[in-house]
């Protein structure tokens, strides 16, 4: 043991007195640090180049350059570009993506747009502060007003009117109006029945945050409903006045016969109670006249009558009997067929009473006859209007004025207005009446231009008088 510890001292001391051995251990540790690294860098290498092989593999579209691993700025640079290069081709599938999204959308926005725009009821979309925000043409055609949008719904409809109502009524309380009918007049003053849906739009926590409402203009259907009501009413009556006209006149001509006799034989006030029969039945005599008129069959011929010239001459014999009321013409007024002396008859009575309800007015009587072509789907029609500035009809009575024997006047058979409904629906057309806005009222006549609707309306018998 001290032998080796001896050898061990004199080689540690033999190194510390040599200093060139000292150098050359030192240059062999240098040298063998500097072989590990040289050899770490070559495995990064080739993990690298494995690496990028791969990649552009997945990925042959991109093609960066390879830089050597001798220039560490050059291999970050490359490596950024990569990263940019990726994002930019996400950025561009997002915006195709993007563009796709909004072309589906602008597609269904378009589609949306042309089903409301086309559609045949009307469509408005309230809000809830009141603003009609959406209106199609369907709903301003049926409303008679245009540039809806962004209008208050009260304002532009009227505060008492009740689609009003039942708007307000939708937008208070969420309720729901499913097939109403309502009457609207229009700006214009025409009267309008209109079917109107109305349902609330919910928001969040149900709460109304407008109001979806349907349109349907009904004016037409709701005439020929009255049309047809009009006519069973008047089947009906000329069922009826077949089986006791005619005995009405042999037992008026009956009393008649002996209250002559007995004023013939009597004097005094026998005499005089026997002429008080007399003239009892010959004013019953004169309405059952007027009542066969009514209900007997109408024989039409299809005659070309100048309207115009009929107007002026029923307006010049109401003139004379009744002078202090101003009467005047004016429109267009087309020749149309039928039968000259019916039509006359209705004109006449129509002017007469027009004249006799403006007659005895604090600023003087006025009538006003007025025509006009109208285009309806049935065909072209010749509208005449007969205004007058008169107190107007009762509003009880508007729907009863062409009932048979309804009169307002003391004197009245109640048979005028029906026999003059009677003689325009013979001629296929109808007739209405209406209280205008500054008072007064309206009747108004529809008759068709073209000769098969006049001709269809010829002979019927006294079962379809109205017909």
């Amino acid at each position: 043991m001290s032998n080796a510890a001896a050898v061990i001292s004199a080689a540690a001391w033999a190194y510390l007195q040599a200093p060139s051995l000292r150098l050359g251990w030192m240059a062999a540790g240098l040298l063998f640090v500097l072989f590990i690294l040289a050899g770490l860098a070559l495995a990064f290498f080739f993990i690298r180049r494995g690496f990028r092989s791969g990649q552009s593999e997945e990925n042959p579209e991109i093609s960066l350059p390879k830089p050597s691993m001798d220039n560490p700025s050059a291999f970050m640079t490359a490596s950024m570009q990569a990263v940019i290069q990726k994002l930019r081709d996400q950025e561009k599938e997002l915006a195709a993506l993007h563009r796709r999204d909004r072309e589906r959308a602008q597609q269904t926005e378009r589609l949306s747009e042309a089903v409301t725009r086309n559609m045949p009821a009307g469509l408005l979309l309230i809000s809830s502060a009141g603003l009609i925000t959406s209106a199609n043409p369907a709903a301003e055609a049926a409303l008679d007003v245009h540039a809806l949008p962004y209008r208050r719904y009260a304002e532009v409809f009227g505060k008492e009117s009740a689609l009003t109502r039942l708007l307000a009524n939708c937008l208070a309380d969420g309720r729901t109006f499913r097939r109403e009918e309502i009457e609207y007049t229009t700006p214009s003053g025409e009267l309008r029945q209109l079917g109107v849906t109305i349902s609330p739009i919910l928001g969040r926590s149900a709460k109304v945050t407008g109001a979806l409402c349907l349109l349907s203009d009904l004016t037409e259907l709701a005439a020929l409903q009255r049309q047809v009501q009009v006519k069973e009413n008047l089947a009906a009556l000329g069922e009826l006045s077949a089986g006791i006209a005619h005995e009405f006149k042999n037992a008026l001509a009956t009393i008649s016969g002996y209250a002559q006799m007995i004023r013939s034989e009597s004097k005094g006030e026998t005499a005089e109670n026997a002429q008080f029969i007399i003239d009892q039945t010959r004013a019953l005599t004169h309405v059952v006249t007027e009542f066969l008129k009514f209900a007997r069959p109408l024989d039409l011929s299809t005659e070309e009558i100048p309207l115009h010239s009929l107007v002026d001459r029923a307006i010049t014999e109401i003139r004379e009997a009744i002078p202090d009321v101003e009467i005047s013409s004016g429109g267009e007024l087309q020749n149309i067929a039928g039968d000259e002396g019916l039509l006359r008859q209705a004109l006449l009575n129509l002017i007469r009473n027009a004249a006799e309800a403006a007659a005895g007015q604090a600023f003087g009587g006025r009538v006003e006859v007025h025509g006009a072509i109208e285009h309806a789907s049935s065909g072209d029609l010749q509208r005449i209007s007969i205004a007058d500035n008169g107190p107007g009809v009762a509003p009880d009575d508007l729907s009863r004025v062409f009932v048979p024997f309804y009169t307002t006047k003391t004197n009245g058979t109640g048979l005028g207005l029906a026999i003059v409904q009677k003689i325009v629906v013979q001629h296929g057309g109808s007739v209405e009446v209406r209280n205008q806005p500054q008072g007064g009222a309206e009747f108004i006549v529809w008759l068709p231009l073209s000769r098969q609707g006049t001709a269809e309306g010829g002979t019927v018998d006294s079962v379809t008088a109205g017909n």
